[in-house]
């Protein structure tokens, strides 16, 4: 599927674009908020990996390997978005001192 393939490689991107910019922040709470940002993106990688893995094959293996692959991604995903609506105001407060 050439769609998945561009979304992988657009959640790619967006997670060593959050990468770069958690490297290059000096402050704490801003940089705890990009990471959240950047385990989103990495959670959609690996969900959108293991979706893109039920097409190709039809293995019993495959299904099994692609079903822990949607599952971590959902992890990484949820665990991610609890930690940017955490720190999402934290940061804005640290902005503005």
């Amino acid at each position: 599927m050439p769609a998945l393939v561009i979304l992988i490689t657009i959640t790619l991107s967006f997670y060593v674009y959050y990468k770069v910019k958690y490297v290059r922040t000096k402050k704490p709470a801003e940089r705890k908020w990009i990471s959240s940002k950047s385990s989103i993106a990495l959670g959609l990688f690996v969900a959108l990996f293991g979706v893109n893995q039920l097409f190709l094959n039809g293995n019993t293996t495959t299904y099994i390997i692609a079903g822990i692959f949607i599952l971590l991604g959902a992890f990484s995903i949820f665990a991610g978005f609890k930690a940017y609506n955490y720190y999402l105001p934290i940061a804005a407060n640290e902005a503005k001192e």
